[in-house]
């Protein structure tokens, strides 16, 4: 079994582990840990980190991917550089035809996700989830793209490599360079999952975020969905419940 696991280019959010951060990714581990726990979770699967890197080193664009990092970013310091950098690589990814092989193994997921839903065509988030996210001393987390309500295979493969390509933001690029990580070494996974329409949403932190008391749970949410929050686009309301 482990050697084809991790050779997958799809993995469902009931196979997965908080171990298998290394193949998809601290945000679908944790999807599927909180399966596993029996935590109505929306149903999706994982395009992992083993597909991407097939799609940079099939398509022959790793090293062009190194070289225009290498050639543009001559300061660290320049910010301009970066954003240069960044668009030329998020170009170079987005323009690159995905395998064969990997087109049809996240489009049969796909019809396989609608089919489980019993819609023709899922609408659905596709999320970035960095295989180095969220380790001590260095949090990856919201320096990758989201997109919501997308529907269709077409659309599907087109945020796919979208996510692929935002392992490429100025700010992504900034960060590994300034941790110290090297940039071959951080891998993108992504995950696809029916979208929920929602009322309201939010985020709940276990123990209070700035003051780190424990006897307290936060919650901030907004009405609709939760991107709003996350991305700082809206206020949210803010409760604070005793445990």
């Amino acid at each position: 079994m482990s050697q084809n696991k991790e050779q997958k280019i799809i993995m469902w959010f009931e196979e997965l582990q908080k171990e298998d951060i290394p193949l998809v990714g601290g945000k679908c581990a944790n999807l599927g840990e909180m399966l596993s726990a029996g935590i109505p979770v929306p149903p999706g699967f994982a395009v992992t980190a083993y597909a991407y890197k097939k799609f940079i080193e099939d398509a022959k664009i790793a090293e062009k991917i190194y070289d225009i990092l290498e050639e543009t970013i001559k300061d660290p310091k320049d910010p301009k550089q970066y954003e240069e950098a960044s668009k030329k690589i998020r170009a170079l990814i987005e323009s690159t035809p995905m395998p064969k092989y990997i087109e049809e193994e996240i489009v049969k997921a796909y019809r396989e996700l609608s089919k489980k839903v019993g819609l023709k065509e899922v609408f659905v988030a596709v999320r970035s989830s960095a295989t180095a996210e969220d380790l001590p001393g260095a949090s990856f987390a919201g320096q990758q793209d989201t997109y919501l309500n997308i529907r269709g295979e077409k659309e599907l493969l087109e945020s796919v490599r979208k996510c692929w390509s935002s392992l490429f933001t100025p700010r992504a690029i900034f960060y590994r360079t300034e941790k110290g990580f090297r940039h071959e070494r951080v891998l993108i996974s992504v995950a696809v999952q029916k979208m929920v329409n929602s009322r309201s949403a939010g985020v709940m932190f276990t123990l209070h975020p700035v003051t780190g008391d424990r006897s307290k749970i936060v919650i901030e949410s907004v009405w609709g969905l939760g991107e709003a929050i996350v991305s700082g686009a809206v206020t949210p309301d803010h409760f604070e419940v005793d445990k």
